[in-house]
Order: structure tokens, then C-alpha cells, then sequence
């Protein structure tokens, strides 16, 4: 198959171009390579991806420009679409809402057009456990209801939702939406936590800890993830959404523990009031995903943390 993955040159999209390639697919790349964090960094991973010498094409381009988005489908024809690329992130959301309803609803909407117009049925795209806002029952399911955004980024990833029911409702496209929660692991984006913390461990500086530690998100290595969005590209769905955690929740204090054990120093640790638009705790029910994507998390916390600084101390060598 041809595949185009939005956000190719991304943490979990590189990921996904990398496995596509492996398992015998073509793949196109299509990414803005902005400077929300360093571009070099993206051009790296897609360094690392042509060193596969596999069928792949990288498309500099950005898809809030319509033209950009019609041009790249009318230069190949593409099975399958992965949507991965948004501006990310809670608190980034807070300082440009407006910047986050442009790239990841307006794209969205850009890139379904363009698909549509050329038959381009099956879509896979990127939605966040952030739909969820500060949810009073835990586990989280994908039939709880989602309509109190606490966040810009929040409320974009609740549009896109919305945006994919109405594609298939109305025009017949195969749209899976994915609830990613708190993904993790080589190649994360340097502003994420993990990422950031042993940074700053590793170089004795203070880490920000935004309340007292008893925040607690469901941590998802990457494998896992990736697991989860190659199963929704090999079956047909009509539409539906899927809770790609890993089931299992880990408080902030403890996730510094693991860091300083993994890094072989102590935090500095420089406490933070609670920030908007934070949510309490993530906690994802995978059991509709186990249902149908045969979806099978196997990196528990423990293990994801010394792999992920194993391969940030081989980057900073």
C-alpha cells in the first residue's frame, strides 16, 4: 500500500514511517518541520528514516495551506491516510488558541477534502486523552461523555472527532479516531516531561513539578502506541474511536524516582502551583481496543523508563 502520515517527521509519526516501511509499504511524509521545538531534531528522524533505503518521500509543506494539501494528493495516488500532525500540548494551547483551531482543525478539514476528492477512503487520525477534561470516573472509556473541554488543545482534538463522524456519516470514509495518552520513548518531543526532567537531572538543574506530585497520567511507551495505529490500518471500522493507553497509572512523584534512578542522580525539584488546563489524572479503558485491535500494551513503566533514557544518553553522548 501507499501511505501518506502526516507529522512524518514527528516522535511517533517517524515511528510509523519506519514500521510501514519495514512491513513493505511505500510512505510519503508530509510535515511543516515547525520550530515548536527544534527542526533539526525532526530532520534527523527523517535522516534516520532514509537510511532504510526503503520506498519513502518526505513533502515539506503545511496543512492549513489548502493549496499545499490539494498539490501533494494530486502528485500521488495514496491508499491509506495516518493523520498525526497538530500542534500539541495543554499549556502551549493556552498562549495560541487560535494557532490550535487553524493547524489541527482547519488541516484536518483540508486534508479530509483532499482525500475526498480523490477517493482516498480510509483515514486514521490522531485524537488525544485530553478529550476527556477533568473526568470523575477512571478508568476512562471511550462512551464517557466528552463535552467539556478544559483546553484549546482539548477542544481542537474534540472537533477533529466531530469532523470524522461527519466524513463518514456523509460521504462514507473509514475513520478511525485514536485517544493517544501520554506517549513516551525514543524520540520525544524535548518540552514533554520525561524528555525535560532528565534533561535537567542530567545536567543538575531544577526540574518544575506543577502541584505536589499527586498528578497521574497513564504513560504509553511507543511500541505500544504503534502497535495500535498499524492494527486500525488493517480493518475497516465505518468510524469509531479507540483508547490507546497503557492501562496503567503513574503518579509524578514516582515518575521523578524512576528518572533519577535511570539518569544516576537526585532531582532539583522546583515546585509549581497547578497549572490550567491540567487534568488531575489520565486512565485509559483499553478494553474496547483489546476487542478490536487485538491491542496488547507489553512496556510497563519500569522498563519504558530506563529504555527511553538509554537512548537519550546515546543522543547526548
Amino acid at each position: 500500500m501507499n501511505f501518506l502520515v502526516t507529522g512524518g517527521a514527528g516522535f511517533i509519526g517517524s515511528h510509523v514511517c519506519e514500521r510501514l516501511l519495514n512491513d513493505g509499504h511505500s510512505v510519503c511524509a508530509f510535515d511543516d518541520l515547525n520550530d515548536f521545538y527544534s527542526p533539526a531534531i525532526k530532520q534527523r528522524n527523517i535522516g534516520d528514516i532514509q537510511t532504510l533505503a526503503k520506498p519513502f518521500t518526505f513533502v515539506h509543506g503545511d496543512l492549513t495551506d489548502r493549496d499545499a494539501v490539494e498539490e501533494l494528493f494530486a502528485s500521488e495516488q495514496f491508499d491509506q491516510v495516518i493523520h498525526l500532525a497538530a500542534r500539541a500540548g495543554v499549556r502551549p494551547s493556552l498562549a495560541e488558541p487560535a494557532l490550535y483551531q487553524r493547524v489541527n482543525v482547519e488541516g484536518t478539514v483540508n486534508l479530509l477534502e483532499a482525500g475526498r476528492a480523490r477517493n482516498v477512503k480510509k483515514f486514521t487520525i490522531a485524537s488525544s486523552s485530553s478529550v476527556y477534561g477533568v473526568n470523575s470516573k477512571v478508568p476512562f472509556s471511550e462512551d464517557d461523555p466528552i463535552a467539556k473541554a478544559i483546553s484549546p488543545y482539548a477542544a481542537s482534538k474534540l472537533a477533529d472527532e466531530g469532523l470524522g463522524h461527519v466524513y463518514h456519516h456523509v460521504y462514507g470514509m473509514d475513520i478511525a479516531m485514536l485517544r493517544f495518552f501520554t506517549v513516551y520513548g525514543p524520540r520525544q518531543r524535548p518540552d514533554l516531561a520525561i524528555h525535560k526532567f532528565a534533561r535537567l537531572i542530567q545536567e543538575d538543574k531544577p526540574i518544575p513539578v506543577f502541584g505536589d506530585g499527586s498528578t497521574a497520567r497513564d504513560y504509553t511507551y511507543v511500541t505500544d502506541t504503534l502497535q495500535g495505529i498499524l492494527a486500525c490500518t488493517q480493518k475497516e471500522f465505518g468510524f469509531d474511536v479507540f483508547n490507546l493507553g497503557e492501562s496503567q497509572t503513574v503518579k509524578l512523584s514516582y515518575l521523578i524516582e524512576l528518572i533519577e534512578k535511570a539518569i544516576g542522580k537526585q532531582a532539583i525539584i522546583d515546585r509549581q502551583p497547578n497549572q490550567p488546563g491540567d487534568v488531575p489524572i489520565t486512565y485509559a479503558d483499553i478494553s474496547k481496543a483489546r476487542e478490536n485491535l487485538e491491542y496488547n500494551p507489553q512496556i510497563k513503566i519500569e522498563e519504558g523508563i530506563p529504555k527511553f533514557v538509554e537512548w537519550f544518553k546515546s543522543m547526548n553522548a
